[in-house]
């Protein structure tokens, strides 16, 4: 008898609580998420998988932040980088530079590429995104609805943990 309580409070406890705090940092606290397609390049690559913080003040997010949200219009998780906050105007010229309320933004980590200019006036609620890789990324720019409302929003990606050898905070 005394074998087995050994075993239970030495070996099955610590694993239930185990399994229990991950089952628990997993619901409320983290989201691993795979990265699909090349629309990141090269800041994330396709097959990255990335731990994404839930706990963020919506209120702090800035332009240029990597989010992770919901699309119900093409009805899966996606990773872009927020391009406009409630009340922007994002204008994007004919060479792909965007500019924010009249001014341009730097943004070292965009692959531009040519296209037919562009305005959107971001409502209150929601939230303007599009890809590093601006040739081959399928974002806000061609959705039938470009704005993704506050409530689809999941997270910030922070840190890739594979594959090991990129492995490291995301900027």
């Amino acid at each position: 008898m005394k074998s087995l309580n050994y075993v239970f409070r030495e070996w099955i406890v610590p694993i239930v609580v185990a399994l229990v705090i991950v089952f628990l940092l997993n619901r409320y606290v983290f989201v691993l998420v795979t990265v699909p397609t090349g629309s990141m390049e090269n800041t994330i690559m396709p097959g990255d998988r990335l731990y994404v913080t839930k706990i963020f003040d919506i209120d702090k997010l800035e332009v240029g932040d990597i989010v992770v949200f919901d699309s119900d219009e093409l009805d899966k998780i996606l990773v872009k980088r927020l391009m406009g906050t409630p009340g922007d105007e994002v204008y994007i010229d004919e060479s792909g530079i965007v500019y924010i309320n009249g001014s341009q933004i730097d943004e070292p980590y965009a692959k531009n590429a040519p296209q037919n200019p562009q305005i959107f006036n971001v409502p209150e609620g929601t939230y303007f995104f599009m890809g590093d890789c601006r040739g081959s990324s399928h974002d806000a720019r061609s959705w039938a609805n470009p704005y993704i409302p506050e409530n689809k929003l999941m997270g910030l990606a922070l840190f890739r943990f594979f594959p090991l050898n990129r492995i490291g905070a995301i900027e």
